[in-house]
This record gives structure tokens, C-alpha cells and sequence, in this order.
């Protein structure tokens, strides 16, 4: 964790999204993926996990009408996902599911970081979705086979409720989060914006047996020669059947530039359901 951040041109960044983009739908079209995009009436009578996360932040510098937009995009893509059918052997696609973000479809101008700086963006601020099932998706049976990390750590951690890293970005629409049902019974997503919050469910057609506590290690923050901090730690997940531990697996590493004054805090907490522990 040495290197400065690298900032590319506003050329590299444009013709850089289209290659990757028209590389995506060609993979896509080769591949023999099946994608998960049914959205049968009803919900799966068993409850996996559940999980919220608050719509508003008060962050400086950054002017409130960002976030409203946010939210107004929020409803818009939570719309198209909710509830989803993923059945065995297929893949749940972020980007397949909620399509192009654009302003005939309703999107509006909210935060994006784009090069370690906050901007206005068609579409910005889902990457709170991709977050939040992201982090659901650690506590199911289901496979995550293709995740991007943030590359900076915007919010300090007053008030956070899950470990450093546990998020996915996304961008159109090769920087996808990608989830594959490796399992033998259904599984559906539920998700929608409430007043303050937006609520995530992963539901199935039967009962889950296993239990799951996902932690970070080796977490550090390092001062760097050109000036900056960055962040590592490595995110392993705990499964249970019963009270029995099963297995013990790094989930992801993940490394950041912090956008904001590092507080020096030990290294060694995990999160269980929104509850803070210590690692032992």
C-alpha cells in the first residue's frame, strides 16, 4: 500500500467506459450465463436476512439536494429489483436487473466519486444498493462472483454499523455486482426505500440451516509518502450450522485512500448483524 492514487483524463475516462462497456455485452453475449430476471407475484415464505441502511448523511462540503436526488434514484432502480427470483444455477446481475441509469427513465443529477472527487452524475448514489446487497449476499449460502471495492473511503466511522470494505461499486455496465445461486433452492430479493431508511430482505422457498458472521483482520491505516492515508483489511466471514463453526474464509481485501483525517483506532472489530464486537 505504497503507490500515489492515479487520476486518468477525461478522454481516457470516455472512450475507457465505452470499450469496457461494448467488452461487457460481448462477453455477455458469448458466455452461457443464465441471468435471474423473473419477478413472479408473492414472496418466498422464508427469511434470510435482513438489513437497512440510513438515506441521509451529513457530510461536508456536499449540498443536501445531491441526496434527495439520490433517494429519488434509489426508488427508481429498488423498483426494477425488487423481488427477483434467482434460482439454482443462475446470476443475479446488478446491472442486467436495473438497466441504464438515464434521465428519460427518471434518473436525476446525485453524488458519484469519480478519480477520489464527489460530483453530480445521471444516475448517481446507487451504489447504496449494490452496498447493501453486497453485505446481505455474505450472510446466505449464495455466491459473489464478481465484486469491484471502492477505491476510497469516504465516511468516517462514527456511527458505522459494518466493518471498513464491505460494500460494492458499480458502474455502467461493467463494473457490476454479480451473484450466482450455487444452491439446490430459490432465493429472492426484496428491496425498497422507506422515509429514512433503504430495506433489503434475501428470501427463499426454504429454511437456511447455517448462520453467518462476517469480520475484518490484519485492518491498518498507513500514512503515505505523497501525503495521504490508506486503508486495508481483509473481510473473512464465520458459518455456523447451529452452534457448530463450519468454516473460517477471507471474503475480500480491500485497500482505500481515506477522504478524510484518519482517528488511529486499534484494528480488530467485527460486526455480527449490526452488532460490534471484539475478534478473538
Amino acid at each position: 500500500m505504497t503507490g500515489r492514487p492515479r487520476s486518468r483524463s477525461a478522454f481516457r475516462m470516455f472512450w475507457g467506459g465505452i470499450y469496457f462497456s461494448w467488452r461487457r455485452r460481448l462477453s455477455d453475449w458469448l458466455s452461457d450465463t443464465r441471468f435471474a430476471l423473473k419477478k413472479p407475484q408473492g414472496e418466498l415464505g422464508h427469511l434470510i436476512f435482513q438489513h437497512n441502511t440510513p438515506l441521509y448523511r451529513r457530510l461536508r462540503s456536499v449540498d443536501m439536494w445531491l441526496q434527495h436526488n439520490k433517494v429519488a434514484n434509489l426508488k427508481i432502480a429498488a423498483e426494477n429489483i425488487n423481488g427477483v427470483i434467482l434460482r439454482p444455477g443462475e446470476t443475479f446481475s446488478f446491472w442486467r436487473a436495473v438497466g441504464r441509469p438515464r434521465a428519460k427513465r427518471g434518473y436525476q443529477r446525485a453524488m458519484v466519486l469519480h478519480n477520489g472527487t464527489i460530483k453530480a452524475q445521471t444516475g448517481g448514489g446507487l451504489c447504496q444498493l449494490s452496498n447493501l446487497i453486497y453485505w446481505m449476499t455474505l450472510h446466505t449460502p449464495l455466491t459473489v462472483t464478481e465484486r469491484w471495492r471502492h477505491t476510497h473511503d469516504v465516511f468516517p466511522d462514527s456511527d458505522r454499523t459494518q466493518p471498513f470494505g464491505s460494500g460494492a461499486t458499480v458502474s455502467y455496465n461493467y463494473i457490476d455486482l454479480r451473484i450466482k445461486n450455487d444452491t439446490g433452492q430459490s432465493y429472492q430479493l426484496a428491496v425498497w426505500v422507506g422515509d429514512t431508511h433503504l430495506h433489503g430482505e434475501w428470501r427463499s422457498d426454504r429454511a437456511c440451516s447455517l448462520r453467518y458472521r462476517v469480520y475484518e483482520s490484519e485492518h491498518c491505516i498507513a500514512h503515505q509518502l505523497w501525503g495521504g492515508y490508506l486503508r486495508h483489511n481483509v473481510l473473512r466471514r464465520r458459518v455456523y450450522c447451529e452452534d457448530r463453526l463450519i468454516s473460517d474464509q477471507p471474503v475480500a481485501e480491500n485497500n482505500a485512500v481515506m477522504m478524510y483525517q484518519p482517528m488511529l483506532a486499534g484494528a480488530g472489530t467485527c460486526y455480527n448483524d449490526g452488532k460490534k464486537g471484539v475478534v478473538k
